[in-house]
């Protein structure tokens, strides 16, 4: 067993490395650029909705009250005339970035966490590179990539967008057990 205490500079140095890893996958790769494209006629649809004062928050429509109004003639008949949305609004204004990389460099930290705890548990200082390399990937790539799957089957979140960010978060694992493997206790 590897205490977490004797894991502190790879905890940090492997959030430091997948938060530069990212930030060259989306500012230089570029290949989430098409994740969510514009809306067909987005002046239009801002326009129409603007007027609504809708707060920020996460919206489904049409939504039912119940189950048994989700059965009804009713209901069925708006989810075939659409338009049917599961929509995110953000507070107006420009994004701040600053919060959102703060966030992601902590969510980082909380995965490489979890990656040292399950993996000191199970190894003791001195364990070989590889092993090492195994438990922390793995684990890493559960926090980084799995959940993601659950909004493609049931939100509807494109596939291709899914994948995209598994495959992010398989190199951010990768790189993550690449750092402990390097600095894992003696």
């Amino acid at each position: 067993m590897t205490g977490l205490s004797a894991l502190w500079l790879p905890i940090l140095l492997s959030a430091v490395i997948v938060f530069f890893a990212s930030s060259l996958i989306h500012m230089l790769l570029k290949w989430h650029d098409s994740d969510y494209p514009a809306l067909p006629n987005d002046d239009a649809f801002r326009a129409a909705v603007q007027p609504l004062s809708i707060p920020p928050g996460d919206y489904t429509t049409p939504r039912a009250g119940s189950t048994a109004e989700m059965r009804s003639p009713e209901f069925n008949e708006k989810m075939k005339a659409g338009p049917v949305m599961i929509l995110t609004v953000m507070p107006n204004g420009p994004v701040s970035m600053g919060k959102s990389l703060s966030l992601w460099f902590l969510f980082s930290v909380v995965v490489s966490i979890f990656a040292a705890y399950i993996t000191g548990r199970a190894l003791p200082p001195g364990t070989d590179y590889m092993e090492v390399f195994r438990f922390i990937s793995t684990t890493a790539f559960i926090g980084y990539s799995l959940a993601l799957w659950q909004m493609s089957i049931w939100y509807r979140r494109s596939w291709g967008t899914t994948i995209k960010a598994t495959v992010d978060g398989l190199i951010y694992a990768l790189l993550t057990a690449g750092v402990f493997g390097w600095l894992w206790p003696a």
